[in-house]
């Protein structure tokens, strides 16, 4: 990822002041750039705006009737987090730099500017909000999968399940632990054991819904996989497809245990249901492994 590669077209700039002569020209100029421009006289109506449009980059001016810029700031740094904001102003000598960054914006442009100055204050609030957008995938992913990792499985559970109960839509998860991976690696060698990872990431990937469902590396070599409103049927119709990609790609079987939510679970009770169906099915594999060695041994 290329964090300094801005392409305009993709960023959405609100406008907000309550001066026509200043809001105009300066959407003017944000066109002239390249940006996708709206705009609001005030901060009330800025807020209306920002609830029904995915907006990037929010410029306001500080003092305005209605809602002022220092609100509309610490407003959008809460309710829409993923906007970066540049405050302007022509009144410098009455907010100083740090109130207005504390109050949630990444820069301050003092008024008047020009379309050199803007384009620079602009393009560095992108550049910190892609940034913290790195560091925070970086911080949530598996290195060597891509999926997502241990600590955030809980954190998306906690939230899907919340979100289940008041949807009162179904909600599936699936444990995957890969047979004797151990002795794979042990045999093979930690790099292909790696490689093989890396492919069952890529096919759990392939597998679920992107944007909908999402897959983890729990640890070592256990997956988890959460699926939105998805009933029994589906989470083991899923569950199924993976294993056969698995075998078919990798050369290996694994084992799956699926579990739904029912009304009252927390995220603990399902991850345990989950692990004791996987459980079970490791253990009647192992039996059925125990049987056939037996019966190896005695017709020899």
């Amino acid at each position: 990822m290329d964090i300094g590669d801005i392409d305009y077209r993709k960023e959405i700039v609100l406008v907000v002041d309550d001066e026509d002569f200043i809001r105009e020209p300066v959407c003017e100029m944000l066109g002239h750039l390249g940006f996708q421009v709206d705009e609001a006289p005030n901060g009330k109506k800025a807020i209306d705006k920002l609830n029904k449009n995915p907006f990037t980059i929010l410029l306001t001016d500080i003092k305005m009737p209605v809602m002022d810029g220092i609100k509309l700031i610490e407003r959008t740094r809460i309710e829409f987090p993923h906007v970066c904001t540049v405050a302007m102003t022509g009144y410098s000598k009455e907010y100083r730099y740090i109130d207005v960054v504390n109050a949630g914006a990444t820069d301050f442009i003092n008024k008047p500017f020009g379309i050199e100055e803007l384009e620079a204050k602009l393009k560095r609030a992108v550049i910190e909000r892609k940034v913290k957008e790195e560091l925070n995938r970086l911080s949530i992913s598996d290195s060597l999968t891509g999926l997502y990792n241990q600590r955030h499985f809980y954190d998306r559970l906690k939230d899907e399940i919340t979100r289940s109960e008041r949807q009162k839509n179904q909600l599936a998860l699936i444990f995957l632990d890969l047979d004797g991976f151990k002795k794979f690696n042990d045999t093979m060698g930690h790099l292909a054991g790696d490689e093989i990872l890396q492919k069952v990431g890529s096919i759990i990937k392939a597998c679920i819904r992107e944007g909908v469902d999402s897959g983890y590396r729990y640890g070592g070599d256990e997956f988890a996989i959460i699926l939105i409103d998805a009933d029994e049927d589906i989470g083991q119709s899923i569950g199924k497809r993976i294993l056969k990609a698995i075998n078919k790609e990798c050369g290996i079987t694994a084992s799956i245990g699926e579990a739904n939510f029912l009304e009252g679970m927390t995220p603990e009770d399902l991850v345990d249901k989950a692990d004791k169906v996987l459980y079970k099915v490791k253990a009647m594999k192992k039996g059925r492994e125990n049987i056939k060695t037996s019966d190896m041994e005695n017709s020899n």
